[in-house]
């Protein structure tokens, strides 16, 4: 049947009427909170904060929890509105709080459970949101779970991955398979009392959790819970691709990559990580954090994940082939494990593109700059190219994530001693290996002034020494100072404002062996262009067929050492960039 225009327009509108106002689009307010609650961390800069290395409040040499608050109105004053931190469970501290035996109370050195109430307070008055770390591939021996698991106890026999291993025809008993530890050594570990073997991929006292066990999972929804119930914003996921390991146990195949059995290395970890489970259980989590934000004022409560793991696995954390939804974003390592200071302009364009190739449409970038586990910013690529690294995180699109004291350019401290180390890899790889393998040089704590232990704390000793640099490398002296790594991290948090680097498409541009380039752009406003120098010798730059001229240029950032100054006007055709210098420029269309 045929109906003319206006009858279907008269239709429409009577459909309308039926349905009533309710049928109506939000408002533009409505529209502006719903945007609010949902996508608030699309383009947020995370700073990890490393509790105790942050700020020490009751002078025992360990940062804590009501540190972290009075320090609080720093991230306001900066710029930044996310944090997350590193474990603040109760813990044996075996690994510094990755070994949990607590999941819902906080360790003593570090505070109260009113302690951490009062730190949701003081971040909600402050518009800062905050993101716990939540450790689910293990807990600590000392957890009560494993002492009942132990025993047998009812409801806990499986709570743990426990095997009898293999008994030789010489009465020797070894371990059920060849699975190496990611701190060296069989990953099982021989319980007398159980008389079994259990699987631990890190330490002897991080046992892995069961997972095809259902009341583990059950355990572990009700701590997510609990810890939304008090505030907060969402979970980094830690070490989620070693959730879940082979049913069959079946032995690992030789790497090649090394000689040395005992190594990590030695073994292709085709049965222990990136297991296809690992997605289903994020699945669920990321529903459950999802109906929690639906049914409760607030933001979206958030998943991010750490794994390194291949570029393909990690796409499937975003979403997997049937478009079922996990984290809102895996961490991306690049710049910590693909590229340094040897890489090319060419790399760094290549792993940028990468990523924003690979990752599935609609979903969000992040750059990942430094971290608790690895070698700081100044320390990977050189104390000269802090604000250049800073300048591209800042103006990729997507997430930015920050480890404490990077906005400063905090070194390694890489003369601590054997005496000093606590890192447990680091203590038992030995006297003379322990430098090779200690997390400690990227630990050590925040640098605050050039008063006694650089602010930190008023102890006679701190749990890690602090690096001597700080009496001239410190947040008040930068402060202070006319130019600074901490003022340019400042000013590239204010620069995130602009609408060209929150939606603006990506153009990269490699302009030689040394400098690469990209804009951010949305057409009919003004383009952002950033500039690197990897390498260390000066560049003289014609930008002008890159730019598409003609366009004026004009200094938006420029380095602590740079020659040029913010609001200065460059000629396209003569750039020059100094030894491992970034700018930040805006190109406005000449009228």
């Amino acid at each position: 049947m045929m109906i003319g225009l206006g009858k279907v327009i008269a239709l429409a509108v009577n459909v309308g009427l039926v349905v009533g106002l309710a049928a109506a689009g939000p408002s533009k307010k409505e529209h502006k909170a719903l945007d609010a609650k949902n996508n608030w961390w699309k383009n947020e800069v995370f700073y990890q904060i490393y509790p105790r290395s942050f700020q020490d409040s009751d002078g025992d040499g360990i940062g804590d929890l009501p540190g972290i608050t009075s320090k609080l109105e720093y991230f306001a004053e900066t710029g930044i509105t996310a944090v997350w931190m590193s474990p603040i469970f109760e813990s044996p501290m075996v690994d510094f709080g990755y070994d949990i035996s607590n999941y819902t109370n906080i360790q003593p050195e570090y505070g109260t459970l009113e302690d951490f109430d009062a730190l949701i307070a003081k971040a909600n008055e402050l518009g800062i949101k905050v993101i716990l770390d939540f450790v689910p591939n293990h807990s600590s021996n000392k957890h009560p779970w494993f002492a009942k698991s132990i025993a047998r106890e009812a409801g806990y026999e499986d709570f743990y991955m426990w095997e009898n291993g293999t008994l030789l025809e010489n009465g020797t008993r070894v371990p059920p398979n060849n699975w190496r530890s990611v701190f060296s050594g069989s990953a099982w570990e021989w319980n007398e009392e159980r008389g079994q073997y259990y699987l631990r991929q890190f330490t002897y006292a991080q046992p892995d959790l069961n997972y095809r066990n259902p009341a583990v999972v059950q355990a572990m929804d009700d701590t997510l819970l609990y810890w939304l119930n008090k505030g907060v914003a969402g979970f980094r996921i830690d070490a989620v691709i070693y959730v879940y390991e082979d049913e069959q146990l079946r032995d690992e195949p030789l790497s090649g990559t090394t000689s040395d059995p005992n190594s990590f290395d030695y073994l292709e970890h085709i049965y222990t990580k990136n297991q296809k489970e690992s997605y289903t259980l994020l699945q669920h989590w990321r529903q459950l954090l999802d109906n929690y934000s639906s049914s409760n004022e607030g933001p979206l409560r958030i998943m991010m994940t750490e794994g390194y793991a291949p570029l393909a696995d990690l796409m499937d954390y975003y979403e997997d082939a049937q478009g079922v939804l996990g984290p809102e974003f895996p961490f991306n390592f690049d710049f910590i494990t693909e590229l340094n200071a040897d890489s090319s302009a060419a790399d760094f364009i290549f792993y940028i593109e990468r990523w924003l190739i690979y990752m599935p449409h609609g979903h969000v970038a992040n750059w990942v700059m430094g971290n608790h586990d690895n070698s700081r910013v100044a320390s990977r690529f050189g104390a000269q190219s802090v604000d250049a690294m800073n300048m591209l995180m800042m103006t990729l699109p997507g997430i930015g994530v920050t480890y404490y004291g990077e906005e400063l350019g905090m070194l390694d401290y890489r003369d601590i001693s054997w005496e000093q180390t606590v890192d447990q890899p680091a203590c038992e790889a030995g006297i003379d290996n322990y430098k090779w393998i200690s997390r400690d040089p990227e630990r050590t704590p925040m640098q605050w002034s050039d008063e006694a232990n650089a602010g930190f704390s008023s102890a006679a000793q701190t749990w890690l020494p602090v690096h001597p640099n700080y009496k001239e490398l410190n947040l008040r002296n930068q402060q202070q100072a006319e130019r600074s790594h901490y003022k340019i991290y400042q000013s590239l948090l204010k620069l995130r404002e602009k609408e060209a680097l929150k939606s603006g498409a990506f153009i990269p541009g490699v302009l030689n062996r040394r400098v690469f380039a990209f804009k951010r752009e949305i057409q009919g406003q003004n383009t952002l262009l950033t500039i690197i120098n990897v390498k260390n010798q000066t560049e003289l730059l014609d930008i002008s067929d890159f730019i598409d001229l003609p366009n004026r240029l004009h200094v938006l950032v420029a380095g602590v050492d740079s020659a040029h100054t913010a609001g200065e006007r460059l000629n396209p055709k003569e750039i020059i960039l100094a030894p491992h210098e970034g700018l930040v420029i805006q190109l406005s269309k000449r009228k």
